[in-house]
């Protein structure tokens, strides 16, 4: 177990972010004006909420990856890229929110570290399949 320690620190990391983010969307619905259910009206609050539900939605190809990964190849690799996930979400989220053409570097990093990921978990997978 202690060996993915690592990579349950990124997991709730990953969680605390999402939470974190949320938490930001609800500051913007008050600062706005604009309260929940509404999500339209104004542009920093559509762009809020669209950074946010943008991370929900990477999320499910995020984690498996990050523990298939780990388990198949290297817990600390894992986790390593896993942060780089976490930082790349949080320059995405900060980026898209001061502006759309922001968002792309936190968008590259991000993509690197998951499809680092998924592509390695998956190789490895099919290499031990065949074996």
């Amino acid at each position: 177990m202690q060996a993915y320690y690592s990579v349950a620190i990124v997991t709730l990391l990953t969680g605390l972010m999402c939470f974190g983010m949320a938490v930001q969307v609800a500051r913007t619905h008050t600062q706005t004006g604009i309260l929940a259910p509404v999500m339209t009206g104004n542009e920093r609050l559509e762009r809020t909420i669209r950074a946010h539900v943008n991370t929900v939605e990477w999320t499910p190809i995020f984690l498996p990856s990050l523990w298939l990964f780990a388990l198949y190849w290297s817990s600390t690799v894992a986790a390593a890229l896993g942060l780089a996930w976490i930082v790349g979400r949080i320059v995405y989220f900060v980026g898209y929110i001061a502006a759309p053409d922001k968002r792309f570097p936190g968008f590259f990093i991000q993509s690197l570290a998951v499809f680092a990921l998924l592509l390695g978990a998956l190789g490895r997978i099919v290499y031990l399949s065949l074996s």
